[in-house]
């Protein structure tokens, strides 16, 4: 059987399952890497974790678990595979290793920031410590290792509330995302203090923007994430997490629905619910995109773009992380 042949024959069921999202003239090139790549996880032990926001050929093509934030980490923790190769940005590939620290973790672009991360350091946090003594600090896992080695726990927009109840005080400090931040404190009664960070893909929506979608598609549902501006959050039907975004079109099945976050989670999630007609407002995230096909099996290949972090940090950011794992999602 020729090469190409065998290529075509393995890849077509994916193929058959993205096909509404990726045109078949680009999946001509995204297949023999796919097929490549898959075949060389086989002979490494390595397994692929996928975020959300990954483009369709990464999330459906290679993926071993595609997910959202908090599954990853609790799956890269349970996985036996010598090596993971992360397809997200660079916080998600510490938070793998944290939970992984024998195991060779890889990031296919060592450029794949955050903003959130960017937003805040290890000093910033120990100066907010030094100004509210005794208040716990909770993390979103959208920050660096230093970070969260100087937290409390960690949490993500899954498990947000429940973290922040789960420590029984009456104030807790959240970092770094200000919007998830006023959001919260809308459904807690715990006093939340913030800090300034914002999300380069979910600032830029707009309240104005969503009113204009739903004056043009009256049944439309619109879900947005909470890292969103407060005024868009306001405008739209459901808040949650990307999983709880997944979670409602799987469950609901609306005709027609808008994902206000980031572009490559309609296609994904659209991919599964092939009945709901999705209007897809883009917003795309640079540093995600930054992780394609070619640079995940050269990173697989050569074994490069490793994550190390430094014992001192790893031990601490390590119990945050856990304590979040271990309390789990809300929905």
């Amino acid at each position: 059987m020729e090469l190409n042949e065998q290529i075509k024959i393995e890849t077509d069921p994916i193929y058959q399952k993205v096909s509404k999202v990726i045109p078949q003239i680009e999946w001509a090139f995204h297949a023999p890497l796919i097929h490549k790549i898959n075949k060389l996880k086989k002979e490494k032990n390595a397994v692929v974790l996928a975020h959300n926001y990954q483009t369709p050929e990464i999330f459906h093509g290679i993926a071993d678990i595609a997910a959202d934030s908090l599954a990853l980490a609790i799956e890269a923790e349970k996985t036996n595979a010598d090596i993971i190769v992360l397809c997200g940005v660079h916080f998600m590939a510490e938070t793998a290793k944290l939970m992984n620290p024998n195991k060779k973790v890889l990031l296919p672009d060592m450029g794949a920031g955050c903003s959130l991360a960017s937003s805040i350091t290890g000093k910033d946090v120990r100066m907010l410590k030094e100004k509210y003594p005794s208040v716990p600090v909770v993390t979103y896992v959208n920050t660096s290792a230093d970070v969260k080695a100087e937290s409390d726990i960690c949490c993500t927009s899954a498990n947000v509330i429940k973290v922040i109840e789960s420590l029984g005080t009456d104030k807790v400090i959240f970092l770094p995302d200000q919007y998830m931040a006023k959001y919260v404190q809308t459904k807690t009664k715990v006093q939340i203090i913030s800090w300034i960070g914002t999300c380069i893909v979910h600032e830029r929506f707009s309240a104005q923007e969503i009113d204009d979608i739903k004056k043009q598609n009256p049944e439309i549902v619109v879900l947005t994430h909470p890292e969103c501006p407060p005024e868009v959050i306001a405008a739209s039907d459901f808040t949650g997490s990307t999983s709880g975004m997944n979670k409602y079109v799987k469950d609901n099945q609306p005709n027609k629905v808008m994902l206000v976050t980031e572009c490559s989670m309609s296609d994904n999630v659209q991919v599964e619910n092939p009945n709901v007609q999705f209007i897809k407002p883009c917003n795309l995230c640079p540093h995600m995109k930054t992780i394609t096909l070619p640079k995940v099996l050269d990173c697989l290949e050569n074994e490069k773009n490793e994550i190390l972090i430094p014992e001192i940090i790893s031990r601490k950011a390590r119990k945050a992380v856990e304590r979040m794992v271990a309390i789990g999602r809300s929905h």
